[in-house]
């Protein structure tokens, strides 16, 4: 018996954002300030080429280790499903267009930071209740996930909790149109 990188792209993500918190807390104590974190509409430029690596990056930095496990633990539960079902380049560009679309949007509309991986998160959530879609059928699952995450986000966004709630509907809204448009490989 054997271990098996069983899945690259989400397995290679969630390295790369451990080792970058743990460079961002020991090393280089503002790199996550410097490349994993996309500024808000008041801070954004958008001649600075920085500004819109960060628009990707960002889902790759996190606050602390409670921040980057909690959203680890969801990613490496649905990610390597997801991975199969769709292949790892596919996921890799729903996670590279789910960072660009929160992304840009805070940096846009929102005058606070955004960093972390909760939009990608969200985006997984909804993409997995169509893991059995079918042409011409709306999954029940996806009925009640959406009911379900929309209404604790929309509760959620009244109160002050230093969670970015945009950032999961947004996320959310990606892996709903992944779902409906992108069909898993057979």
């Amino acid at each position: 018996m054997h271990i098996k990188y069983n899945a690259p792209t989400v397995l290679t993500y969630a390295f790369i954002s451990a080792l970058v918190l743990v460079l961002s807390q020991t090393l280089l104590p503002s790199l996550t300030t410097a490349l994993f974190m996309v500024p808000g509409r008041n801070q954004f430029n958008p001649r600075d080429l920085v500004n819109w690596v960060r628009v990707f990056t960002h889902v790759i930095g996190h606050a602390n280790w409670n921040h980057l496990i909690s959203n680890f633990s969801f990613i490496l539960l649905i990610g390597p499903i997801l991975e199969e079902t769709y292949g790892s380049l596919s996921l890799l560009f729903m996670i590279a267009v789910t960072a660009f679309v929160t992304g840009i949007l805070n940096a846009f509309l929102l005058p606070t930071a955004l960093l972390g991986a909760s939009g990608v998160v969200f985006m997984m959530i909804l993409l997995a209740s169509f893991t059995n879609f079918k042409q011409g059928e709306i999954p029940l699952t996806f009925i009640l996930v959406l009911t379900l995450y929309l209404g604790r986000e929309i509760f959620n966004s009244f109160t002050n909790n230093n969670i970015s709630e945009f950032a999961h509907i947004v996320g959310g809204f990606c892996g709903s149109l992944f779902g409906f448009f992108r069909p898993a490989r057979r």
